[in-house]
């Protein structure tokens, strides 16, 4: 039978009209009827906005205004097709399914922005747990984040010290050294990355000024994101070139090839200031231009998953106690 999906809102008069001119059809064209109202989801209100009463039969979608003999011709093309729209898997398993995904399709902005606070979280727990000589479980803190970052010293926040952080000379910061403050010669990275610190100057963040930077930026970008979503649009390639790689890339860029001697230019070394900043811009960036994508593609995920549990809610009824 040819399922036909009425996308309504409550108290719509036009809607009974649909419903009755359904109705006439029935004998005609036999289908079954499902009522979504568009106000207990907000991508379906969204997408329809002023254009309920929605139908759609099988791939034919017809918004108001619209006629009987609309409904009529719709009815009878879709007849002969599958106009059914299928659960992801039959049974209460395919039910749980649908529902864990429309409720991570509804709270996906959430989820990952939990998730890069706890990843951007964890490396501040580290120098915590040293300051109280927990030294074990931070430890393994570093050791778990040591892939995923270089953890050069002089590269890093510190907590619990003197100052926030302990630039190489060559910065040419207020801020004392890293050799100054450490004894450690600022040429040896082995040294620096081993380094995690002291009671005197503290102890560092297991992840770097810049990664800090990312993370927070995608963090903080989410948060705006989550307020401003439905009015925002994707950051045009151009300008997520400009705005995000292209600061990152100068200055780490420009400190690496002078301090590599490619150029005949002076050695330089960005500040914890300049890498946090451009580490910033590339996470802001990065979500300005993807997660407008995302958000569209989750609110049709919604979409189409509260009209198939629309359609179980419906058969339910139907189905044999046992």
């Amino acid at each position: 039978m040819t399922r036909v999906l009425l996308y309504f809102e409550s108290g719509d008069p036009e809607t009974e009209q649909v419903i009755e001119a359904l109705g006439e059809l029935q004998a005609e064209l036999p289908h079954e009827l499902v009522q979504i109202d568009v106000s207990q989801d907000l991508a379906i209100r969204t997408k329809y906005r002023d254009r309920v009463p929605v139908v759609e039969v099988g791939p034919y979608v017809l918004a108001a205004p619209f006629t009987k003999l609309d409904l009529q011709v719709a009815l009878g093309a879709a007849r002969d097709a599958t106009a059914a729209t299928p659960m992801s898997d039959s049974g209460p398993w395919g039910l749980r399914l649908n529902r864990g995904l429309h409720y991570f399709a509804r709270h996906w902005l959430a989820v990952f922005s939990l998730l890069v606070l706890l990843y951007a979280g964890l490396p501040f727990v580290a120098p915590a747990l040293m300051k109280v000589g927990a030294t074990g479980p931070a430890k393994l803190l570093y050791t778990v984040y040591s892939p995923f970052c270089h953890q050069l010293a002089f590269r890093s926040w510190f907590l619990f010290g003197d100052q926030p952080a302990y630039p190489r000379a060559l910065a040419g910061t207020s801020l004392e050294s890293f050799a100054a403050a450490t004894g450690i010669d600022e040429n040896d990275y082995l040294a620096a990355r081993r380094f995690r610190g002291n009671d005197q100057v503290g102890y560092k963040v297991a992840l770097c000024e810049r990664d800090i930077g990312i993370y927070g930026g995608i963090f903080l970008a989410g948060l705006v994101f989550g307020i401003f979503r439905n009015r925002v649009k994707p950051l045009p390639l151009t300008f997520w070139f400009l705005l995000g790689i292209v600061p990152i890339a100068l200055d780490g860029g420009t400190q690496l090839i002078s301090q590599l001697d490619l150029l005949p230019i002076a050695a330089r070394e960005s500040t914890p200031f300049l890498r946090s900043l451009t580490g910033a811009l590339f996470g802001i960036a990065n979500v300005w231009m993807a997660y407008p994508h995302l958000e569209a593609t989750m609110q049709e995920t919604r979409q189409s998953v509260a009209a198939k549990l629309a359609i179980a809610a419906h058969k339910a009824p139907e189905q044999p106690r046992s």
